[in-house]
C-alpha cells in the first residue's frame, strides 16, 4: 500500500458519508455496509480494502487501497490510484475486479465484484474531469504530494530519495493522479457472529433501472 491518509482524517470521512446517505434509498447489500462502517469507525484501518485486478499473465494481482466513499447518487465505488501503478494498465487489459472488505470488530466481510472505470486526466468529459478535480481536493496535502513522487515500482535512487517535494494546496489534481469508479453488480456478505452469508446480484428492470436481487446461501 502506497498512500496512507492521515487517520483521523479517514475516520472523520467514513462518519461523515455514512450520516450523510443514511437518508437516501439505498442497495440492500449498503445497508449492511454502513452500519459494518459505522461500527468499526474507530479502528484505524477500517477504511482499508483489497482490491484485486487480473494480470496480463492471467494471474491476480492484489493490494490494499482506500475507500474513498460513493459516487453521489449511486453505487459506485471511490477509489485513488497512481496514473503510473500497475494496475492502471491491468484495469484497460482487463476492467473487472474484486473488492475485499473485512470488519475486524463485527466479523463482517464484503467481497465486490464489478467493474472500474478509470477517470485520467484525458478524459473527455468535462463532468468526470470535475468529479476527479473533487476527489482529488478531498485528499489530504500530505496524500496528494505521494503523486508527484518517482513512478511506483521504478528502480529506487538516493538522489531521488533526497529530493525535497513540494505542491501548492490550491493547485488542481497532477497528471500522475487518477479516480477509479468500482461499479458493483455482485456482492458477497459474510457476517461469521450470525453465521450468515448472502449473495446479492444486480439486474435491470423493465423500466431501465438497476435493482438488486439477495440469496442467503451457506457460509
Amino acid at each position: 500500500m502506497r498512500k496512507e491518509p492521515d487517520r483521523q482524517e479517514a475516520t472523520k470521512r467514513s462518519r461523515k458519508w455514512v450520516t450523510e446517505t443514511m437518508g437516501t434509498t439505498v442497495a440492500p447489500w449498503k445497508q449492511l455496509l454502513f452500519s459494518a462502517i459505522e461500527a468499526n469507525s474507530h479502528l484505524n484501518h477500517s477504511s482499508y480494502v483489497q482490491l484485486a485486478t487480473i494480470g496480463f499473465n492471467g494471474r491476480p494481482s492484489n493490494r490494499t487501497v482506500v475507500f474513498r466513499g460513493f459516487e453521489e447518487n449511486s453505487d459506485r465505488i471511490k477509489i485513488n490510484t497512481d496514473m503510473r501503478s500497475r494496475k492502471i494498465e491491468e484495469l484497460k487489459h482487463c476492467p473487472f475486479s474484486e473488492m475485499c472488505w473485512y470488519f475486524s470488530d463485527t466479523w463482517e466481510q464484503f467481497r465486490i465484484n464489478g467493474r472500474i472505470e478509470v477517470i485520467d486526466a484525458s478524459n473527455p468529459d468535462q463532468t468526470k474531469l470535475q468529479q476527479r478535480e473533487k476527489a482529488w481536493f478531498a485528499n489530504s496535502l500530505r496524500s496528494r504530494l505521494m503523486y508527484i513522487c518517482p513512478t511506483p515500482g521504478s528502480p529506487y535512487s538516493s538522489e531521488q530519495s533526497n529530493q525535497e517535494v513540494k505542491l501548492d494546496p490550491s493547485s488542481g489534481p497532477v497528471p500522475a493522479y487518477c479516480l477509479l469508479l468500482l461499479e458493483p453488480d455482485k456482492v458477497d456478505y459474510l457476517n461469521l457472529k450470525s453465521n450468515q452469508r448472502l449473495l446479492f446480484s444486480s439486474m435491470v428492470s423493465g423500466t431501465g433501472e438497476k435493482c438488486w436481487t439477495s440469496e442467503k446461501v451457506n457460509p
